[in-house]
């Protein structure tokens, strides 16, 4: 497995597996290449097969963050059986297109509802994140839900992705700390200019600032 520059997967826009297979027969092998892209958001609009009764059926649109077209269709039918009893076999996808990021390069404050399926029930939640854009933030939010309460990614529903303006606003501590206007990181250990110079010490160096 290649996790690319650095060894952590959620930097990195493709994770390339490698499989390799090697015959029985034969000293030859062969490669196949397996590329799982990260969540990407999509606008998925669809609406139910026009028949004499209804011959311009009404046009559901949703906001889908999925890894692919094909896992966000299968999301979209998904929700579409449960709210409208409108399923696959009796509807069509009008439109599925991307969503991008409007200001890709300006850190932002999310805040994000969703209902999620534990062991015991139902429940719903309220989280911020603090990403630079929207799949980032969903991103973190499926990796701390599955950290903090074991959640899958199919017992997740996101309800709604607010991009929170105002700071005041925010209601988490833990993002309320990274809005202080003098925000410093200290770095209690430093190594100096004369530290690994000698090849031979007879003293362990201090690192301390």
């Amino acid at each position: 497995m290649w996790l690319g520059k650095g060894g952590n997967p959620k930097h990195n826009w493709n994770l390339t597996i490698l499989i390799f297979h090697r015959r029985h027969t034969n000293d030859s092998s062969t490669t196949a290449t397996i590329t799982v892209r990260r969540l990407t958001e999509y606008q998925v609009i669809g609406r139910h097969l026009p028949n004499e009764a209804n011959p311009t059926p009404k046009l559901y649109r949703m906001r889908i963050f999925a890894p692919n077209t094909v896992v966000a269709k299968s999301r979209f039918w998904y929700f579409m059986a449960q709210l409208r009893k409108l399923k696959k076999a009796n509807g069509e996808i009008v439109s599925l297109n991307v969503i991008e990021e409007k200001r890709p390069l300006k850190v932002k404050n999310f805040g994000i509802w969703i209902r999620y399926d534990s062991r015991s029930g139902t429940h719903n939640m309220y989280k911020e994140f603090r990403e630079m854009s929207r799949t980032d933030a969903v991103e973190a939010l499926y990796q701390d839900m599955a950290a903090r309460h074991r959640s899958r990614f199919g017992s997740i529903h996101i309800l709604k992705v607010v991009e929170i303006e105002n700071n005041d606003s925010i209601r988490r501590p833990y993002i309320k700390q990274l809005l202080q206007k003098d925000l410093k990181f200290p770095l209690p250990h430093r190594a100096g200019g004369k530290v690994g110079k000698k090849v031979f010490a007879y003293s362990r160096p201090s690192t301390f600032a």
